[in-house]
């Protein structure tokens, strides 16, 4: 099973409150700890996490806070993905480092389990912040593995 931790989880939750404010002004931590009902120190901490990664930028002051660094549109799900889980892999020999499994030398299935994983990469990186706020899908449904759309 493929699965996002519940910080990732939260992240694209916290993410998605200042896609849907694009103009606003900047939201400290406190304020999405509240709209996102998440503990505040969870709250602060993936927001640390996500401003090191320049998915956001910071704003120091009495109406400071956190933005988006780039449009909604222009951050796809594969890098906040990235920027808090590290890289997308779906087995430990599909990663792009080399020699985290016993059996990668002698392994049948390695090959297929690259290109599955290129296939989700794609995914991820066509998806982006803009469309998990919207409530229709903006996009028609892609088929990477054929490079057709349907």
């Amino acid at each position: 099973m493929l699965r996002i931790g519940k910080m990732t989880d939260y992240g694209i939750v916290l993410l998605s409150h200042f896609a849907k404010a694009e103009q606003a002004s900047a939201m400290n931590a406190r304020e999405l700890s509240v709209s996102a009902k998440l503990p505040l120190p969870t709250v602060s901490k993936i927001l640390k996490l996500l401003s090191r990664a320049d998915l956001l930028v910071s704003h120091r002051g009495v109406a400071g806070g956190y933005r988006l660094a780039k449009s909604a549109s222009d951050i796809s799900v594969a890098e906040i993905i990235s920027s808090l889980e590290g890289p997308i892999a779906v087995t430990e020999c599909s990663a792009i480092e080399v020699g985290l499994c016993d059996m990668e030398s002698v392994c049948p299935t390695r090959t297929h389990w690259k290109k599955i994983n290129v296939v989700v990469r794609k995914a991820l990186e066509q998806l982006t912040l803009a469309d998990m706020v919207t409530s229709a899908s903006p996009r028609p449904r892609l088929s990477i593995a054929l490079g057709k759309t349907t």
